[in-house]
């Protein structure tokens, strides 16, 4: 790992050395060859179980990966966080014996938030969205003396989080397109390290929610307004810097999909699969059978499915 200026710069040698240093205390998640019903018929697809993950959730990678990186540090975790990575940041505490406190916006499902106290997380609520919770997050660390984690734009974190894509390359034959849901970045970030220069990552956003899209575009990180029904888990206002640096130099491709879409995702992995996963870990999904993302001829896409924690009545 290097530093360009202020940001930190990633590498496959850092994803590796995540994968070892989580070892056993991951899942390898299964993939799944099939096809999906597309807008002109059925397309191949892989689908990679990310939502099998324990936690319910990809962000556990990253959250253990930073506590692993320095075990000696046992002083009480704080994070900012719109549900998964507070999930995470728990369950990575309970694993480590470390207390943790989750700060959380007023929007955040009950369903994540009782997750993280089963993990023995206390949860505080700060404003109406990830900016606020995050802000207050920041202030809470300092005036505690705890160790503060990221949701996305930490270099243990994206690291962690690329593992995905080291799994991917040992499950999946040829250099086949990886679609990703963005919020902040750090998955899709950690997986354009691991595949490195002959990876293809494509970033797919909800309409109402497209960091990675806009910050393309103005080519920096821009503040973008949040209205999806991904928000609680993809509710980043801005793409991370470490993302936007990695989606540059990887040239990581972004396509948006609307909230209609998403639903129709999500709702046909549970009627046709019985898949259950919460809105963001359809967004991947929406971008094949929408035809936001058309795969080229012999192409079989990986959709990461990258979360699975929602209210089952909602499906």
């Amino acid at each position: 790992m290097s530093s360009g200026g202020d940001v930190a710069r990633l590498y496959r040698s850092d994803v590796r050395a995540a994968r070892v240093r989580l070892g056993r205390w991951v899942r390898l998640t299964p993939v799944f060859h099939t096809e999906v019903d597309g807008p002109h018929g059925p397309v191949k697809v892989t689908l990679k179980l990310e939502h099998l993950q324990h936690g319910g959730t990809f962000k556990l990678r990253g959250s253990l990966n930073a506590l692993l990186s320095d075990s000696a540090d046992k002083r009480p975790v704080i994070i900012a966080s719109g549900g998964n990575a507070g999930i995470a940041a728990a369950l990575a505490c309970a694993i480590q014996g470390r207390p943790c406190t989750a700060v959380v916006p007023e929007s955040a499902p009950h369903t994540k938030i009782a997750a993280m106290w089963g993990y023995g997380a206390e949860v505080l609520w700060h404003g109406t969205t990830y900016a606020d919770a995050h802000r207050y997050a920041d202030e809470l660390a300092a005036e505690r003396g705890a160790v503060q984690l990221h949701a996305y734009d930490l270099p243990a974190i994206v690291a962690g989080a690329g593992t995905v894509g080291l799994e991917i390359e040992r499950q999946v034959r040829g250099r086949q397109p990886v679609l990703v849901a963005v919020g902040g970045g750090g998955l899709a970030a950690g997986i354009a390290a691991a595949l490195g220069p002959r990876g293809r990552v494509i970033g797919v956003e909800p309409k109402g929610a497209p960091t990675l899209h806009a910050a393309l575009a103005a080519g920096r990180p821009v503040d973008v307004a949040i209205d999806s029904i991904a928000a609680d888990a993809l509710g980043a206002t801005r793409i991370g810097v470490i993302a936007m640096e990695i989606a540059r130099r990887y040239a990581i491709r972004s396509v948006v999909v609307t909230d209609d879409a998403i639903a129709m995702a999500r709702e046909y992995l549970w009627r046709e699969f019985r898949i259950v996963v919460e809105a963001a870990g359809a967004v991947a999904l929406a971008a094949i059978q929408s035809g936001a993302y058309v795969p080229e001829p012999g192409e079989r896409p990986v959709i990461v499915l990258c979360g699975a924690n929602t209210d089952l009545t909602s499906l």
